[in-house]
């Protein structure tokens, strides 16, 4: 048989430690990433980002489309007037009263024809922020798909823990039994009993430690993939996925991750914000259309038409200095973003070089691990046989026993920090996603909500019914 260590066997042990079924009727890592890629919460919020992000474009279009606005009124007025009489025998004078319904309706429309720029650098902006959003979520897919398998072998490895030290309980009773049995006839001491009894309370301990450890990866795997574990199969690593050098993994990941692809995207949209807040120091060329019917206006039965067409030019001479000093923080913000880009790149150089150590540890470990457990086996083997003969106290015995379990222990460790590390290189490359791996569940196409919405010209229902 291979070395646990190879690519398929990788967690063998940790399957036949644990008991578990075969793989072909127990849940598999593809099905639980699958699971989390299409269910996660965390994940799913940011597709929903996403998709509101995207309605940042058709806003921005707006500024080049015309504005239209309807009005009406209606009311009512009463007028009187007198007038005195021309002569100063004649009391009398002459009085009028006027009632009127003024009432009337109009259509204006506003066209923007041109704002320095402005509309054109938002729509930009907009796009540019689109596209980093775009990035952001292939990052969080990636972090999503990195915790579901980080839940799932620590599922497996604690569970094979969990049964290692039940196992060496029952070990450890019958070796009390026979201690007791021994210490009856006389061939052992009240101290052996007294040593395989400390033995014993160790491991129960040890055991129901390793239980609490297995409900809080249980509570995880909940948390991270969206179900219960049931019969989790064996899992192995993605390091076919992997550059054979840590300096190509490298030169990838400084140009494909997300979150520096992201960060860059941050800097485009904040050197538009520039150009946006600067075009408000700049003319604005409009035109403005109306239309109005008006009725009673002035006298009872007036009916009047009146339509306009009026071309605005607005120059800026001197706000207040409210927009220089927003072009400027403007400046310094883009500056922000990209220093930004800069730590962004030491993040991802960092989390990299620390993945592929640990990958290279976890196969170094496997390699010791296995001989440590193979001559633990051998060693325990050979002080019982020499107890027998009262070569071997019953300490030794005890003590070969736990170096065992504490062998087997740091395999099944080493099997799950090999699996996960080798995510964990494929995550910080940039590269771990639904598509790389190959899973088995409906891709998400953030393009598809971004083009049902780009040319909207009305309507409050989004796309998918709400």
């Amino acid at each position: 048989m291979k070395k646990l260590g190879s690519g398929v066997t990788a967690v063998l042990a940790i399957v036949m430690a644990a008991g578990l079924s075969s793989a072909v009727s127990a849940q598999t890592m593809d099905a639980a990433l699958a699971r989390a890629y299409g269910a996660n919460p965390t994940l799913n919020a940011q597709r929903a980002s996403v998709r509101a992000i995207d309605e940042n474009v058709p806003q921005a279009l707006s500024g080049y489309r015309p504005r239209i606005t309807a009005s009406a009124d209606i009311g009512a007025s009463i007028t009187q007037s007198e007038i005195p009489g021309g002569a100063a025998s004649s009391p009398y004078h002459a009085s009028a009263t006027s009632r009127l319904g003024p009432r009337g309706a109009g259509v204006q429309i506003t066209q923007n024809i041109f704002d320095s720029g402005k509309t054109r650098a938002q729509v930009s902006q907009s796009e540019s922020q689109v596209l980093g959003a775009r990035a952001t979520l292939r990052n969080t897919e990636q972090n999503v798909l990195l915790d579901a398998a980080t839940s799932y072998m620590n599922v497996l490895r604690d569970t094979a823990i969990l049964t290692l030290n039940r196992n060496n309980v029952e070990v450890l009773e019958e070796q009390l039994r026979q201690t007791r049995d021994r210490f009856q006839v006389g061939e052992v001491t009240r101290t052996d009993v007294a040593q395989a009894e400390a033995s014993l309370a160790a491991s129960q301990s040890q055991a129901i430690l390793a239980e609490s450890n297995l409900k809080t990866s249980i509570a995880r795997y909940r948390q991270n993939i969206g179900a219960e574990p049931r019969q989790l199969a064996p899992a192995k690593p993605v390091e076919n996925l992997l550059p054979k050098s840590l300096p190509a993994a490298l030169g990838q990941a400084l140009v494909n991750h997300p979150a520096i692809v992201a960060s860059l995207h941050g800097v485009d949209a904040a050197e538009l914000q520039v150009k946006v807040t600067e075009a408000s120091l700049y003319p604005v060329l409009g035109v403005t259309g109306s239309v109005q019917q008006r009725y009673d206006s002035q006298y009872y039965g007036d009916n009047r038409l009146s339509a306009s067409i009026v071309g605005t030019l607005t120059i800026p001479i001197y706000e207040g200095g409210q927009v220089y000093a927003a072009t400027r923080q403007a400046k310094e913000t883009a500056g922000q973003r990209r220093i930004e880009v800069d730590t962004q790149r030491d993040t991802v150089r960092a989390a990299l070089v620390s993945a592929w150590g640990g990958l290279e540890a976890a196969k170094a470990q496997i390699t010791a691990a296995q001989a440590q457990v193979e001559a633990a086996t051998t060693a325990l083997a050979g002080v019982r046989e020499e107890a027998k003969v009262g070569q071997r106290t019953t300490l030794d015995v005890l003590n070969a026993q736990q170096s065992l379990v504490s062998a087997r222990s740091t395999l099944v460790s080493a099997q799950r920090d090999r699996v996960v590390a080798s995510y964990a290189v494929l995550s910080a490359m940039g590269r771990l996603s639904a598509q790389t791996l190959k899973l088995k569940a409906a891709a998400y196409d953030a393009r598809q909500h971004y083009d049902q919405v780009k040319g909207l010209l009305w309507g409050t229902q989004t796309p998918d019914g709400r």
